[in-house]
């Protein structure tokens, strides 16, 4: 036989290097709902008033098949949450409105604010992703559909990404990734699926993309024995390499990741697994970062 005598020092950093691959098990702090209205997949971001704007599925109980729109919340702290009401209905659209079967829901609808407006991404059941620009730059609207001839892909969970260069990325499904043209009307290029090192996808669904301290991060949701997470992996740039998915909110599956006004990150939530602190409701938590830069819960 054989042996390989291994330095110490390489086992010692071999290790550090496993660990630092995934955060120290993550947990969730005590969670209670934003407030009490039936909604999935919550999306928040700061307008420039300054203010905070948060949107999801709604349509409970019937949001699987069929629901109205968009609705919009409003509120300057966080803690108190004013409904603007239903800023786009599935009846003013242009594609949005077909039917199939008896299927015409609007899914996972998210709210950015870039260049001076207000923006929603959306996604029909069995049609389609799209986006809608508010033509007063207020987040109640009135918006319009950016690309009426038909859906911008043939997939579900629509994001956008504003880097600080000033370009503009449509991110969708499973970490699907394209640049914008300057007007915001179309995809500008073919679109590419960003990857994991250690596996074949960060999740098959929600996909959400963002930057923080000079790092990029792909967030997406996925099953692992029947819980519904929130996976990361972090790039040096947009296009990757990416690293190793890791789990970063557990339980937190199809969120994103925003900046309050004090520059503190936060994630969104909505509860979709039976392990979840509650269930199909809009909610938010603070998270930390690991030595490795790794989004973590803040208990």
């Amino acid at each position: 036989m054989i042996r390989v005598m291994i330095p110490f020092a390489t086992i010692l950093a071999t290790a550090s290097a496993m660990w630092a691959a995934e955060p120290e098990n993550p947990k969730l702090p005590p969670l209670k709902p934003l407030f009490d209205y039936p909604l999935r997949d919550t999306s928040i971001c700061v307008g420039g008033d300054g203010l905070y704007y948060l949107t999801g599925t709604t349509g409970h109980p019937t949001w699987w098949k069929t629901n109205e729109g968009v609705r919009v919340w409003r509120s300057a702290d966080r803690k108190t949450w004013e409904p603007l009401g239903l800023v786009w209905k599935i009846d003013d659209g242009t594609w949005q409105k077909q039917k199939h079967g008896e299927n015409r829901a609007l899914w996972a609808p998210e709210i950015h604010y870039i260049k001076g407006t207000f923006w929603l991404t959306l996604c029909m059941n069995f049609s389609g992703t799209g986006l809608l620009k508010s033509t007063s730059g207020k987040a109640e609207g009135p918006y319009v559909d950016v690309h009426p001839k038909g859906p911008l892909t043939g997939n579900i969970d629509a994001s956008l990404f504003a880097d600080g260069d000033g370009k503009v990325y449509f991110v969708w499904q499973n970490g699907m990734i394209a640049r914008m043209n300057d007007e915001m009307t179309d995809l500008a290029e073919p679109p590419r699926h960003l990857k994991p090192s250690n596996h074949s996808q960060v999740g098959f669904e929600g996909a959400f993309l963002t930057k923080i301290n000079k790092q990029y991060y792909l967030v997406c949701a996925e099953f692992i024995k029947d819980d519904y997470h929130c996976m990361i992996a972090q790039a040096n740039s947009i296009y990757g390499p990416y690293g190793p998915r890791y789990l970063a909110v557990p339980h937190g599956g199809h969120n994103m990741l925003f900046k309050d006004k004090e520059g503190q990150w936060w994630s969104t939530f909505f509860g979709n697994d039976t392990h979840s602190p509650f269930r199909e409701r809009p909610g938010m938590l603070r998270i930390d970062f690991n030595a490795a830069g790794q989004v973590r819960p803040m208990l």
